[in-house]
């Protein structure tokens, strides 16, 4: 029995909302980026998302990440709306969570421009819950990746996503507190930035480990790192110990789970 025989109605309905969720994600990210006659992001929120603004947030260069995760999510909208992917098991699975992800994304670009920064907090948290539960879906499920087109458009981007937004939410959160802490907290930005800056090692090394060690993850975290050293350390807002951190952590996070994955091989075939 082939696919499209064993198709449910439910799965049509999967396909039909997986592409709604891209197109809201695109259009919010439009709104976002200011297409409508709305504020770009780094100008958004009293400028609370500038790189100047907060101690956490990387560089605008970073942000270039978005491209292979909304070109990845383009193709499997297209690829998870074949005739030949409706019934399987691993769409099945995973569909409705993609969507899910992808209209957290876009809410979030939307409450940039008409909420609080704070409500901004509470999408990306959701996103990230929801990032996490796909991933972990997706890379420990009993239906693995069937190919290496699947491996890439699910695991790969779904990795990639992940530990963007992993990033991304310390630094919704860094940029939340800048906008509402009294100002004479920025004495303790180096400690505290540094201190957030080993959280992001473990929780990164988690994810991978998790995982299998797979290197999607951290590949995003650490290009988000080296991006945030590169600003703290030669943009305006200067700060030394948080840039030279972010070096560090971003050099462990790729090692570690180059060095696991390698050893976890290798046991495998032994």
């Amino acid at each position: 029995m082939n696919a499209t025989e064993s198709a449910r109605g439910s799965d049509l309905a999967r396909q039909i909302l997986v592409i709604a969720a891209f197109v809201f994600m695109i259009i919010g990210d439009a709104v976002g980026l200011g297409a409508f006659g709305g504020t770009p992001i780094q100008d958004a929120q009293g400028g609370s998302f500038s790189p100047d603004a907060s101690y956490l947030t990387p560089a605008t260069e970073a942000f270039a990440i978005w491209t292979p995760i909304y070109l990845g999510l383009a193709i499997y909208v297209v690829w998870q709306a074949l005739p030949s992917q409706r019934a399987r098991d691993r769409q099945r699975s995973l569909g409705w969570l993609i969507a899910l992800t992808m209209v957290l994304n876009g809410l979030w670009l939307v409450s940039v421009q008409f909420l609080s920064v704070w409500a901004t907090v509470v999408c990306i948290i959701l996103l990230l819950a929801a990032l996490v539960v796909t991933y972990l879906r997706a890379v420990r499920t009993r239906q693995p990746a069937d190919g290496w087109l699947d491996g890439i458009l699910i695991d790969v981007v779904t990795g990639l996503h992940l530990g963007w937004v992993a990033l991304a939410t310390v630094a919704n959160i860094a940029a939340a507190l800048t906008a509402t802490v009294p100002a004479d907290w920025e004495s303790a930005a180096s400690v505290v930035g540094v201190v957030v800056l080993i959280v992001v090692a473990v929780v990164a090394l988690a994810i991978s480990a998790s995982g299998g060690w797979r290197i999607a993850p951290v590949l995003s975290i650490a290009w988000g790192l080296g991006w945030l050293a590169v600003t703290r350390l030669l943009g305006d807002l200067i700060d030394v110990p948080i840039g030279i951190t972010a070096i560090i952590v971003a050099v462990i996070v790729l090692i570690v789970p180059i060095v696991g994955r390698f050893m976890r091989e290798r046991t495998l075939a032994d």
